[in-house]
C-alpha cells in the first residue's frame, strides 16, 4: 500500500468502507508524501525497537513504521477505521491494531506485553483537540520509552520546544522539559493534509530523561507551575498568591528565600527557579 498519500487511493478506498471524516475527533489524513517517511526515520524506529502508534487513520505512517521497526502497535479510537486498517496494512505482519482510547490506556501495562526485551518510541500524528492531554500522559506515566515523535499543530510545537525563561514559554513548556528534551523538527503545511486544517504543523521530538533535570516534590512542583501561569499577564508573586491560595506576604517571602523577584513574571523563570519555589511550600 505504498500510494496511501495519492489522494484518489485515500477517497476510494474510504468510499468503498463508507467513511467520513469526524470534526470531532479531529481527522485529518496526509497526503503529503514526504513527510511520514521522514517522521518514521527521525522517530528512532529500526531493528530491535517497537512503536506505539497514535491515531493511525488510515496507516499512512503506520506503512513507514512497520517497514522500519520489529514490532507497531497503533491505537485507533475510531471503530470505523479498523476494516481500513486491515485493508492498508494486509501486507505487513509486524502490525497490531488496538482499538481504544489512549487516555485510558494502561500503556505500561501494554508496553510489557507488546515489546519484552525491546527499545520502545512514539510516534504519532496526534489530533489538535487532545495534543496536550496525549503528551502529558506518555510524559506523566513514566513509560520505559525512549523517545516521543509526534505530529502537532505549529503553535504548539512552538510553545513546547520554546526556551524556558522565554517570553514563547508557558506551563507546557515547563511540564515537558521537567520529563523530557524536546526539539522542533520540520514544519508540515496544511495543504500536506485531507481535509486541509486551518493551520499548519510541525513534527516535534522528545528525548525522555532518565532523570529530571531538578529535584523537587513532583506534585508541589507542577502546583506551582500551573499557578504560576494561572495568570501569566500578573507578577508572579500575584499569579501564585491566587493560585495556591496563599496571602501575598508569605508567597512574598518564599519567593525572597528562593532568589525570584515577586516583581518576576512566569515566563521569566528558569527549572530551577519554580523548584526552589516548591521546596519551600
Amino acid at each position: 500500500m505504498n500510494r496511501l498519500s495519492d489522494i484518489g487511493t485515500i477517497k476510494d478506498i474510504l468510499s468503498r468502507h463508507g467513511f467520513t471524516f469526524s470534526k470531532s475527533l479531529g481527522q485529518n489524513f496526509l497526503i503529503n508524501p514526504s513527510v511520514c517517511p521522514r517522521m518514521a526515520e527521525l522517530s528512532g524506529a529500526g531493528e530491535g525497537v517497537g512503536v506505539i502508534e497514535i491515531g493511525p487513520g488510515i496507516g499512512v505512517l503506520t506503512n513507514e513504521l512497520c517497514l522500519l521497526a520489529d514490532k507497531v502497535v497503533a491505537v485507533e479510537l475510531d471503530k470505523r477505521l479498523l476494516p481500513v486498517l486491515d485493508e492498508t496494512l494486509a501486507e505487513y505482519d509486524n502490525v497490531k491494531i488496538i482499538n481504544d482510547d489512549v487516555l485510558k490506556l494502561d500503556l505500561n501495562k501494554l508496553i510489557a506485553e507488546e515489546f519484552p526485551g525491546k527499545e520502545v518510541v512514539v510516534c504519532a500524528n496526534l489530533p489538535y483537540y487532545i495534543t496536550s492531554p496525549v503528551i502529558m500522559k506518555l510524559l506523566e506515566d513514566k513509560l520505559p520509552v525512549t523517545a516521543i515523535t509526534v505530529m502537532v499543530q505549529k503553535e504548539a510545537a512552538q510553545r513546547i520546544c520554546a526556551d524556558i525563561g522565554s517570553r514563547e514559554s508557558g506551563a507546557v513548556t515547563v511540564s515537558v522539559n521537567y520529563y523530557a528534551e524536546p526539539k522542533l523538527l520540520f514544519g508540515v503545511s496544511a495543504g500536506s493534509f485531507m481535509p486541509a486544517p486551518k493551520v499548519d504543523s510541525a513534527v516535534i521530538r522528545l528525548e525522555v530523561r532518565k532523570e529530571p533535570p531538578v529535584s523537587a516534590d513532583e506534585e508541589k512542583f507542577f502546583k506551582v507551575v500551573k499557578a504560576a501561569f494561572s495568570q501569566r499577564r500578573k507578577v508572579i508573586s500575584n499569579s501564585l498568591s491566587a493560585g495556591l491560595k496563599m496571602e501575598k506576604s508569605a508567597v512574598t517571602e518564599i519567593l525572597s528565600q528562593a532568589g525570584v523577584s515577586p516583581n518576576a513574571r512566569a515566563e521569566t523563570l528558569k527549572l530551577e527557579d519554580f523548584a526552589a519555589i516548591a521546596a519551600l511550600l
